[in-house]
Parts: structure tokens; C-alpha cells; sequence
């Protein structure tokens, strides 16, 4: 079964599942001392990255939509990216914003597809920038404590993964090539446009990377009010667990990554040799300060339509 073929109410019952399965391997006491950490001012400045992350989403959009000769005006990306967040949130799978944001820009610009493409690009440039930061510090974490075995593994593991993928893309592009031919080439007008073209990719990667800065952002933010900062080293460690975290969350089989986030984060902190209750009061932070700061997104989701002109 694939991931896209769960129902939205098992993504909810596997959410609570693995939730559930993660509290009974733990103390939970423990993770709400963890928790109970956390201080106030770290939790409201970690919410005010969370906006600022927004406002740089919805530019890095408006820019894409923009290579495509496609209108949005920036208060309305805005508007659209906060809705999408939140529906990312609250909605199974994690993408449902993302699907209705490009749904209701292609009503409004009246560009059915490239509205659709626009969507794509842009998080796949922030994608692109979250691999390679994880892969970095998941180097540096693998060096660090001794084990480049485990580095030459993993890095083996994601080669044989990349090849697997591409056979399989190569494989249906090749099936479907005779029916989709026009609508591959102007995917790969779009992405040359809005993302390999000069200065578009230098554009997309610097705008992705304060993306992708304020989710270290977020986990920093909550480390040092719990006082987890006791070094540079130790704060690299958390950097590096928190990146691989964050690419657990982009497993769609749950509700935004909770459960999935928090079972990796169990998983994970002991092999760094840090409590495992560190980690999942971690994740449930970073979790609920994404959450409330996603709150606004509310406001717009009765709200009309502005033709984006």
C-alpha cells in the first residue's frame, strides 16, 4: 500500500498509534519534566521564527510564480501560505495545504498548470536544501562519534536508495511517455524557468536556506530555554538529530509528522547517547510552537477569494 492510498482516518488512528507506542517505550513522567523545561520566552520566539518562516515561504512562491509569468501579490501569498500551514497541520498527510494553495491560485491567475507548478518548485527547492543540510551534519554527527562505518553505510544505503528511485521514475516516464510527453516537457520548462535557470537557482537555494534555517531555528530556540546548550559540539549533535527529524516528518503517513517525529526522536537520541525523553519533549516543542504559530491560517479558511491580479 502506498503512502498516497491511506485513508485520511487511518493517517489519524496510525497518528494516535504511533504516539501511544512511543509513550509506552518511555518515562513519560520524564518527558513532561523535559517539557516542563522549556521557558516561556524561548516558546514565543520560537513561534516569531515560525512567522518569519512563513513571510520567506510565501515570497520564495510569489518569486516562483513570478519566473512563470504568473501574478501573486505578496499579501495574498501570504494570506494563501498561512492557510496552507495550517491545513498542513490539522489535515492528514501533510500536503493537503500545499494541493488547496495551488488550487486556489490556478482559480484566481486563471494558469491552471503553472499555479500547480509553482506550488512543486518551490518546495521542492526547499527540499533540495533540507537533504543537503541533513546529509552534512548526519556526516559530521557519524564522524563525530567515531563510526564512519555507519557513514560509508548510510551514505551506500542513500546511493542504492537514488538508483532505486530514478529506475522507478525512468520506468513510468518511459511507460507513460506517449500520453504525458507535452505536459513532461513543460514540467521541465517550469523547473528550468523558476529553479535551474540564472539567478533563479541562486534566488531559490538562498531563500530555501533561511527556509530551512528557521526550522534549526525553532529546535535552537527550545534547546536553549530547556538548557540543552552546553557546547558547540552539543548543540551541532541536536542540529544534526533535529535535521533527520525533520526528514522523518516529510514520510507522509501522518497527521504533521506527529508520531512519526516523535518515534524517530526515541529512536535517535540514544544512539547520540542523549535520554530519548530529550528528544520527544524536542518534538512535541518544535510540534506545538508549528501548531499555534500556524493559528492565523484559521482566519482564512472561510474566507473569499482576492483574484491575485
Amino acid at each position: 500500500m502506498s503512502a498516497g492510498s491511506i485513508s485520511p482516518w487511518m493517517r489519524w488512528a496510525l497518528t494516535l498509534l504511533l504516539l501511544l507506542t512511543t509513550a509506552v517505550f518511555l518515562d513519560v513522567s520524564a518527558v513532561w519534566q523535559e517539557l516542563a523545561r522549556f521557558s516561556l520566552p524561548m516558546l514565543l520566539a520560537a513561534m516569531v521564527v515560525s512567522v518569519l518562516q512563513v513571510l520567506v515561504s510565501a515570497w520564495r512562491w510569489r518569486y516562483t510564480a513570478g519566473r512563470l509569468a504568473i501574478a501573486l501579490p505578496f499579501m495574498v501569498a501570504v494570506r494563501e501560505y498561512y492557510l496552507a500551514t495550517f491545513l498542513n497541520q490539522v489535515l492528514p498527510g501533510g500536503v493537503l495545504g500545499d494541493v488547496n494553495r495551488a488550487w486556489r491560485h490556478s482559480l484566481d491567475s486563471g494558469a491552471r498548470l503553472g499555479a500547480v507548478h509553482a506550488v512543486m518548485i518551490e518546495r521542492l527547492s526547499g527540499q533540495l536544501v533540507m537533504i543537503a543540510i541533513a546529509l552534512g551534519l548526519g556526516t559530521w554527527l557519524a564522524l563525530h562519534r567515531g563510526q564512519v562505518a555507519g557513514v560509508v553505510a548510510d551514505l551506500g544505503c542513500l546511493a542504492i536508495a537514488v538508483v532505486v528511485v530514478a529506475t522507478i521514475v525512468v520506468g513510468l516516464a518511459a511507460r507513460f511517455w506517449a500520453r504525458g510527453r507535452g505536459y513532461v516537457h513543460a514540467l521541465r520548462r517550469d523547473i528550468r524557468k523558476a529553479l535551474l535557470s540564472w539567478p533563479a537557482l541562486l534566488v531559490q537555494m538562498s531563500s530555501s536556506l533561511v527556509v530551512v534555517s528557521s526550522y534549526f531555528g525553532v529546535f535552537a530556540l527550545l534547546a536553549l530555554g530547556a538548557g540543552y546548550w552546553t557546547g558547540a559540539a552539543e548543540i551541532l549533535t541536536l542540529m544534526a538529530l533535529c535535521s533527520l527529524l525533520l526528514l522523518a516528518m516529510a514520510v507522509p503517513v501522518s497527521v504533521a509528522g506527529w508520531g512519526v517525529r516523535e518515534g524517530a526522536a526515541a529512536l535517535l537520541w540514544p544512539l547520540a547517547g542523549l535520554p530519548p525523553e530529550q528528544g520527544v519533549a524536542l518534538s512535541v516543542g518544535y510540534g506545538l510552537a508549528v501548531l499555534v504559530s500556524s493559528l492565523p491560517g484559521v482566519l482564512f479558511v472561510v474566507s473569499g477569494r482576492k483574484p491575485a491580479r
